[in-house]
């Protein structure tokens, strides 16, 4: 039987939770390997791709969401700038996890289908907990009510955006996203901390509240920063959250789902800048 403290490693290092990894022959187990995660986000990569180079025209920049930026960024400066790269990179990479961890090359679509419905369902609780948050920001002293997500310039351009374009933008924020600050950076930091011989616990419990709090941070970074609020900074960092405890929970691809259907849900639907 496992150690309580290689159950932990394999939580956080391998990103897939769940007491029984991903060694049972149940959905909760199947949902988090990588095959089920490439096949279940795939077509929010394609749908993405494909909408930035067919309606991003000259400036697809202004589709293209913060996390892919910076890393298309990073690949640009080092030499790497060719337009399918990233995308190549994440596919590449759940491929080469699901060959490391020896996993059956089959998924059922019950599997992908129950991992929509968690992906919509964790999302609409996610929205129901900001409405919440923001209801006792608004009750709370005065210096700490709840200014704008952004600026009346960026609110105004968010707006008079049509919804397909903005739509296409947070598919892509929510696979990019998750695929920098939880995939890669929970991981890694966690991995940093355990060489610099954190307990596990710990080391597990200051990566989440870290990597968290550059998830919120990022958002009020670089020329198309965010103006900070107390209530935008505060469910950021609580989003950060959630999506990290989702992330170790049910694994990689209902993580992405959910906040792509969250930042879909309040930003087209509900019209929310």
């Amino acid at each position: 039987m496992a150690r309580k403290d290689d159950l932990t490693d394999e939580l956080l290092i391998d990103g897939l939770g769940g007491i029984d990894g991903t060694s049972g022959d149940d959905y909760w187990s199947h949902a988090r390997r990588p095959l089920a995660c490439l096949l279940f986000l795939c077509p929010l990569l394609i749908l993405y791709e494909t909408g930035v180079f067919c309606l991003g025209g000259e400036q697809p920049e202004l589709i293209r969401n913060g996390a892919d930026h910076w890393m298309r960024s990073w690949l640009s400066h080092a030499g790497l700038a060719q337009t399918l790269l990233l995308p190549a990179i994440v596919v590449v990479g759940l491929l080469a996890w699901q060959v490391w961890g020896k996993f059956p090359w089959r998924v059922a679509p019950e599997t992908l289908l129950g991992m929509l419905a968690e992906s919509l369902l964790f999302a609409f609780a996610l929205v129901v907990i900001g409405q919440m948050q923001d209801i006792m920001f608004r009750h709370s002293i005065a210096q700490f009510a709840s200014p704008p997500f952004v600026t009346e310039a960026q609110a105004a351009t968010l707006v008079s955006m049509q919804s397909l374009p903005r739509a296409i933008s947070f598919l892509g924020a929510g696979v990019y996203e998750e695929v920098l600050f939880r995939l890669c950076l929970l991981p890694a930091c966690y991995g940093l901390f355990r060489m610099l011989c954190v307990p596990h616990k710990q080391a597990a419990v200051v990566s989440i509240v870290l990597t968290s709090l550059v998830f919120s941070v990022a958002h009020y970074v670089g020329p198309s920063a965010d103006q900070f609020s107390a209530f935008s900074f505060a469910f950021r960092v609580f989003a950060g959250l959630f999506f990290a405890g989702l992330f170790v929970l049910r694994g990689f691809g209902i993580t992405a789902g959910c906040h792509a259907a969250y930042d879909v849900l309040v930003g087209v639907l509900l019209q929310t800048p």
